[in-house]
C-alpha cells in the first residue's frame, strides 16, 4: 500500500493561517467547481514555490491518511485513521477510503451489507452503494462525518451499540487475583492466629474463545495449647466461552453452575447454550443481586456458592453495600462477615430474579446438559439435560416453561409473566418434579411461586422484587435428590420462601431508605431469616452544610443462631473536603462508641482514623486504601485494650500479557473484560477511563480493567496533564467488546522537543509552502511556511523525517545529535536531500 502522510489537530492553526493567505488571493470558480488561484497578489518572496492543488476543489482534502472521529449521524463512535486517495474516476478531487473493518462500526443491516459495492481493489467502499449514504471529512473538526438513512441501521441506543461493532479483542493471558491478610495478637494468654486467603481466576483468549480456570487458597495459622496450621489450595471450576451474537446466547463448555430462572442450581460438568441478556441494550436487561450488612470492626466479607467465592473484600467498621455482583448469579448466596476478633457472622441472600417476561415474538432460552458434580469436582449423579424459556405471546403476556430430565429424576414447570403496565410486573410458575429414589419408591411433589416487581414513580420508590414461593414436602429440587443419592438421608428441604427489596426516596425532606428481607423455611430444620434496614439523610444546620446521619439495622437468625447489629453515624463536612464523624454500633456481643476523620491524601487514597470505647475498654483503629496502576491495595489495623491487636491487608490485581505488551494492574471483576490501551510507547500519560485514571507504564501501555461487556466504554487521554514535550492527536479512544475481552486500542501522542526550523534543499530553495513533515511513525509533525519556515514538534536527536508534497516529491531531513535544551528551538537550519517517492497509485 502506498506511504500516504498524517494530518494531525495540532497543526491547525498553521493550516488555518495557509487558509487565511489563500483565502486573500484572486480566484476564478470554473463550471465543475474548480478553482484557480492568482498568486499574484500574495505577500511571499517566493509566490512560484506554493503547492495550491489541494485548495483548488470545495471540501478537497489532499490525499494522506489522516486521524479522524467517526460520526454516524451525528452520534460519535470511534477514533480511526482513514486514508484519502485519488478519485477513482476523477483523479484531481479525492475520496475517503471505508475499508471493510471500518465498514463493520456502521451498524449495517444484513439487508443493507449485501447491497455493498467496492472500489480500490475491494479496499474502500463505495459511496453510491446505498441511497443515501454520504461521507464528509472536515479538517477543522477532524471529523469524518457519515450520514446513513435508518433504515439501513440496526437498532442502537445510549452507549450500546449492535452485535456487528462488538469486539472479541486480542489473544492474551490474564491472572487475576484477589488476597486477603489477617494476623491477630491476643493479650493474657489468648491465641495469636494469622491467615492468607486468596482466590483468582487464570485464563487464555483465542479469537472469540475464554478459556477459564478459577482458584481458591486459604492458609490458616494458630498458636497456643490447641497450636495448628492449615492450607489448601483448590481448582474451583475450569469452564471454556464464547459469545454467539448471531444468537445473542452465550456457549460454555466444562464446569458449569446451573443458572435457571426456574430451577435451583447445581454444579455440572457439561455445555450450555443461553440467551444472555447482557447482550441486549441496557434498558432490557434485569438486576443484579445486592448485599448489605454491618462490619463491628476492619472486617471480611465473603460471598459464596457451593463451595465456590463469588467475591470477597475487606471493609471498614459500619454498613457495608456490595452492588458489583455479576447479573448473571442466581440462587441463594452464602454470606460470611468474619470480624478481627475471630467472630462470624453468617446469614443467606436470595438472588431470585425479575419477573420473566419478553417481548412480544421474542424468545429467551437456556439449554444445558451434563453430569453432575460436588463441591470436590467428582462427578456424582446421572446424566442430566435441561432446557427453559420464555416466550412474548404478546404485547404484556409471556409463555414460561422448562424441564430438567435425567434417569430417575425429571420435573416439569410451566407459568406466564404478565406486564400490568401502571400495576408493575407479574410472573407465576408451578413446577412438578418426580424422583426415584431407592428404599422409598417415587416422590412427587409441585413448587408454587410468584414474583412481583414494580416503581411507583409518584411516590420515587420501587419495589425491585418481591417473592414468594411454596414447595410441598413430597416436591424435590435438583440438589436435594443429590443428596439423597450421596448421603443415604432424605432431605425435605425448602418449604416457603419469601423475599422483599424496596428503595424509597423522600426528596422534600432529603431522606432515602432501602428495606430488603428474606424469609425460608423449612421442612426438617429451623427457619432462617435475614431483615436488613438503611436509612440516609442529607440536612444543613446553621453554618454546616451537607451534614449527613444514617442509621442501618440488621437481624439474621441462620442454623439456629440469632445475629442483631445496628449502626448509627453522623459525618461532619470540613472545608478541607475531610469529613469527622461520630458512629454507634452494636451487636449481640458489644457496643462500640467511636469518633473518627476521614481524608484523601490524593485521588487514589483515602485513609480514615478512629477511636472509642466499649465496656471492654478504650479502642483504636484505622483503614487506608490506594487504587494503584498495578493494583489495588487496603491496610487496616485495630487494638482493643487488654484484648487484642489485629493488623489486615488487601490487595487485587491483574496480569495481562499480549502480543501488544504486558501489564500489571487494578482489577475488581476477575477474568472480566478490559482495555489495553498503547500511548505510542510514551510512558506516564494520564488516561481516564472506569474509575479512578491510570498512568501509562514504562513500556507506554496501560489497563483500563471492569469495563462493561457489550457497552460503549470510551477513555480519553487527561491533555491537562500532558508534560509539555508531549502532544496527543488522538485522544480519545472507544470499544465495545464481547465478554471477557481484552481489547486493544492505541492513542497517537507525539514526544520529544518543539523545534522552529528552516527547511533548504540542495539546490539552495525550499520545499513549498503546505509541504508536510512526517516522523517514522507517519505522523504529521509539522507543515512548511513561506521560504521554509516551519513549526516542528515531537523531535528526538539524529531522528530522520520525511517532507512530502505534490505527488510524487519528497526529502529527508536528519536533525542533529545534540539539541538545545529548551523548550522551543528555533533558527536551525535543517537541509533536505531530495527523494522520488510514490506518494499515491
Amino acid at each position: 500500500m502506498s506511504s500516504l502522510p498524517i494530518y494531525t489537530p495540532k497543526l491547525k492553526w498553521l493550516s488555518i493561517l495557509i487558509g487565511l493567505t489563500i483565502s486573500c488571493v484572486t480566484l476564478t470558480i470554473n463550471a465543475d467547481n474548480h478553482i484557480e488561484f492568482n498568486t499574484d497578489v500574495l505577500d511571499l518572496e517566493d509566490k512560484n514555490n506554493i503547492d495550491l492543488n489541494q485548495f483548488s476543489r470545495a471540501g478537497y482534502i489532499m490525499p494522506g491518511v489522516y486521524n479522524f472521529t467517526l460520526k454516524i449521524n451525528n452520534e460519535q463512535i470511534s477514533d480511526i485513521s482513514i486514508p484519502y486517495y485519488s478519485g477513482e474516476y476523477d483523479p484531481d478531487n479525492s475520496q475517503p477510503c471505508l475499508s471493510p473493518e471500518i465498514v463493520k462500526l456502521l451498524g449495517l443491516t444484513s439487508e443493507s451489507q449485501k447491497k455493498l459495492t467496492w472500489w480500490h481493489e475491494g479496499q474502500c467502499l463505495n459511496e453510491n452503494s446505498l441511497p443515501g449514504l454520504l461521507l464528509r471529512g472536515d479538517l477543522a473538526t477532524s471529523s469524518l462525518y457519515v450520514s446513513i438513512p435508518q433504515a439501513y441501521l440496526e437498532y442502537t441506543s445510549e452507549n450500546w451499540d449492535p452485535p456487528s461493532r462488538w469486539d472479541n479483542g486480542i489473544s492474551a493471558l490474564l491472572i487475576d487475583y484477589n488476597v486477603n491478610a489477617n494476623a491477630t495478637n491476643s493479650y493474657n494468654g489468648g491465641a495469636n492466629s494469622s491467615s492468607v486467603n486468596s482466590n483468582g481466576v487464570a485464563g487464555i483468549n483465542l479469537g472469540a474463545w475464554r478459556f477459564r480456570a478459577d482458584w481458591q487458597s486459604r492458609y490458616n495459622h494458630t498458636t497456643g495449647s490447641q497450636g495448628r496450621d492449615q492450607s489448601d489450595f483448590t481448582w474451583n471450576r475450569f469452564y471454556a466461552y464464547r459469545a454467539l451474537s448471531e444468537l445473542k446466547a452465550k456457549l460454555v463448555l466444562g464446569e458449569d453452575y446451573l443458572a435457571s430462572n426456574i430451577f435451583d442450581g447445581f454444579r455440572f460438568i457439561g455445555a450450555s447454550l443461553q440467551s444472555e441478556l447482557s447482550m441486549m441494550p441496557p434498558n432490557l436487561r434485569g438486576y443484579a443481586p445486592e448485599i448489605t450488612g454491618i462490619a463491628q470492626s476492619n472486617a471480611t466479607v465473603t460471598v459464596m456458592q457451593q463451595g465456590r467465592i463469588l467475591y470477597e473484600t475487606q471493609v471498614a467498621p459500619g454498613p457495608f453495600r456490595i452492588q458489583n455482583l455479576s447479573d448473571a448469579i442466581t440462587g441463594t448466596l452464602n454470606v460470611a462477615i468474619k470480624e478481627q476478633d475471630g467472630s462470624i457472622q453468617e446469614f443467606q441472600v436470595d438472588t431470585a430474579n425479575l419477573p420473566y417476561l419478553t417481548r412480544p415474538g421474542q424468545v429467551q432460552y437456556k439449554l444445558a446438559l451434563g453430569q453432575p458434580t460436588n463441591t470436590e469436582r467428582q462427578s456424582e449423579g446421572e446424566n442430566f439435560i435441561t432446557g427453559e424459556f420464555s416466550w412474548g405471546i404478546s404485547n404484556g403476556w409471556s409463555l414460561i416453561g422448562g424441564s430438567l430430565n435425567s434417569q430417575n429424576y425429571n420435573a416439569l414447570s410451566m407459568g406466564f409473566g404478565r406486564d400490568l403496565l401502571a400495576f408493575g410486573a407479574l410472573s407465576f410458575d408451578v413446577t412438578q418434579s418426580i424422583a426415584r429414589l431407592s428404599g422409598e419408591g417415587t416422590l412427587s411433589g409441585s413448587s408454587y411461586r410468584v414474583n412481583y416487581s414494580k416503581r411507583f414513580e409518584e411516590f420515587d420508590s420501587q419495589i425491585q422484587f418481591a417473592g414468594y414461593r411454596f414447595s410441598e414436602r413430597s416436591y424435590m429440587s435438583m440438589s436435594d435428590f443429590l443428596n439423597t443419592q450421596r448421603t443415604g438421608l432424605r432431605n425435605y428441604g425448602s418449604k416457603e420462601l419469601y423475599t422483599i427489596s424496596v428503595n424509597k426516596n423522600f426528596q422534600d425532606i432529603g431522606l432515602s431508605l432501602y428495606l430488603n428481607y428474606n424469609h425460608q423455611t423449612y421442612w426438617d430444620k429451623k427457619d432462617n431469616d435475614y431483615y436488613s434496614l438503611m436509612l440516609s439523610k442529607y440536612m444543613d444546620i446553621g453554618p454546616i452544610k451537607n451534614m449527613s446521619i444514617s442509621l442501618s439495622a440488621n437481624r439474621s437468625f441462620y442454623n439456629g443462631v440469632t445475629d442483631d447489629s445496628a449502626y448509627v453515624s453522623l459525618s461532619f463536612p470540613l472545608s478541607n473536603g475531610a469529613n469527622v464523624g461520630y458512629s454507634m454500633n452494636t451487636s449481640r456481643y458489644d457496643t462500640t462508641n467511636r469518633v473518627s476523620y476521614y481524608d484523601r491524601l490524593d485521588d487514589r487514597t483515602n485513609y480514615q482514623v478512629s477511636a472509642g470505647a466499649n465496656r471492654k475498654g478504650g479502642t483504636a483503629s484505622a483503614f487506608i486504601s490506594h487504587q494503584g496502576d498495578n493494583a489495588r491495595w487496603s491496610a487496616n489495623a485495630n487494638h482493643i485494650n487488654n484484648q487484642y491487636s489485629a493488623f489486615g491487608l488487601s490487595t487485587s490485581g491483574g496480569l495481562t500479557l499480549t502480543g501488544k505488551g504486558t501489564v500489571a494492574h487494578r482489577i475488581n471483576n476477575l477474568g472480566g473484560a478490559r482495555i489495553l490501551v498503547d500511548t505510542d510507547d510514551v510512558p506516564n500519560i494520564t488516561i481516564r477511563g472506569i474509575g479512578v485514571p491510570v498512568e501509562s507504564n514504562r513500556f507506554g501501555k496501560a489497563v483500563i480493567s471492569d469495563v462493561s461487556s457489550y457497552y460503549r466504554n470510551k477513555a480519553q487521554i487527561d491533555l491537562n496533564k500532558l508534560p509539555d514535550d508531549i502532544d496527543a492527536q488522538q485522544s480519545v479512544i472507544q470499544a465495545t467488546l464481547t465478554e471477557g475481552a481484552v481489547g486493544y486500542r492505541s492513542f497517537s501522542v507525539i514526544s520529544g522537543q518543539k523545534i522552529m526550523a528552516v527547511i533548504v534543499l540542495t539546490d539552495g530553495t525550499h520545499p513549498p509552502l503546505g509541504a508536510q513533515v512526517t516522523n517514522h511513525k507517519k505522523q504529521n509533525v509539522g507543515i512548511v511556511g513561506d521560504l521554509g519556515n516551519t513549526y516542528i514538534s515531537g523531535v528526538h536527536p539524529s531522528e530522520i523525517m520525511n517532507v512530502t508534497w505534490g505527488k510524487n516529491m519528497s526529502c529527508e531531513i536528519i536533525f542533529p545529535s545534540e539539541l538545545m535544551n529548551r523548550e522551543i528551538q528555533d533558527n536551525l537550519l535543517l537541509p533536505c536531500n531530495e527523494v522520488v517517492k510514490a506518494i499515491v497509485k
